[in-house]
């Protein structure tokens, strides 16, 4: 199992490189429509759709308009929106529960959370048009995070974050991924060679008490993310998302803890 998972994140990261890197915006975005209609899909049988691949096309279809006619302005909108979504609606769920699914509540629960994955991948060629490095540096957040928190979960989790959701998520594995994000995003801000990326662009322009407060956010809302979709799975008795990815699960089960984060640092990096 070790094996097959290291195996499928070395091929995903070499995609991930190879498409960031390949200086063709076409080739970028057909890769990233291809990924986001694994995720509708995936997220519409989460949700007991009947049609899921019908709601795939049609989300992957929007998602393709959208990007090619972008306004800023409503892009800007979009992500407010996100942002609004994910404090308002999907992060009190966690401690409020999930409609019944085939529910009027589940449907609507259905569309709010595909707009925020829309967002997310909104969000994704936004960054990209920055730069391939800035949009990797917000990645990075969240994957710091993510291997800080399993490891720090490993060695000192006693006390569950939220044991009717994710049983192997501890307080102190959240707070290792913030340290890790903290010590590791600090550092690299210093490293003349990654001046543009969104640590270095946070600290210039905040200072170490604004940087210390979105990394924070970034981190938190990256658990937000990563507990929901788990809530998800847990409802509709699913262990991944799917078997797309082999040793991995699913595109979301990749993804989850981007689908929060990545909205907003679009909204920071443009404040600042």
């Amino acid at each position: 199992m070790l094996k097959t998972r290291v195996i499928t994140a070395l091929v995903l990261l070499a995609v991930l490189l190879s498409v960031l890197y390949s200086k063709s915006l076409i080739f970028f975005l057909l890769v990233t429509a291809a990924f986001f209609g694994a995720a509708a899909w995936e997220a519409a049988r989460l949700f007991r759709s009947t049609r899921p691949v019908v709601g795939a096309v049609i989300w992957t279809s929007i998602f393709l308009l959208a990007v090619y006619f972008a306004v800023t302005a409503g892009m800007q909108l979009l992500f407010v929106l996100c942002v609004a979504i994910w404090a308002i609606r999907l992060t009190p769920s966690l401690a409020l529960g999930l409609p019944a699914v085939g529910s009027g509540g589940s449907r609507l629960l259905s569309l709010v959370y595909g707009i925020a994955v829309f967002g997310c991948f909104v969000a994704i060629v936004e960054l990209f048009q920055h730069s391939p490095l800035y949009l990797l540096s917000v990645m990075a957040i969240v994957w710091i995070a993510d291997i800080g928190a399993y490891f720090s979960g490993k060695a000192f989790g006693k006390h569950k974050l939220a044991p009717s959701i994710s049983p192997g998520k501890s307080w102190e594995g959240a707070i290792g991924g913030w340290v890790a994000v903290l010590i590791l995003a600090g550092l690299s801000a210093h490293y003349p060679a990654l001046a543009d990326t969104f640590a270095a662009r946070v600290l210039a322009g905040l200072g170490w008490v604004g940087f210390t407060t979105v990394m924070t956010l970034m981190v938190a809302a990256s658990i937000v993310g990563d507990l929901f979709e788990s809530q998800l799975k847990r409802r509709a008795e699913m262990k991944d998302s799917s078997n797309l990815l082999p040793g991995h699960g699913g595109v979301l089960d990749r993804i989850d803890a981007l689908i929060p984060t990545l909205p907003l640092a679009v909204l920071i990096g443009s404040w600042l």
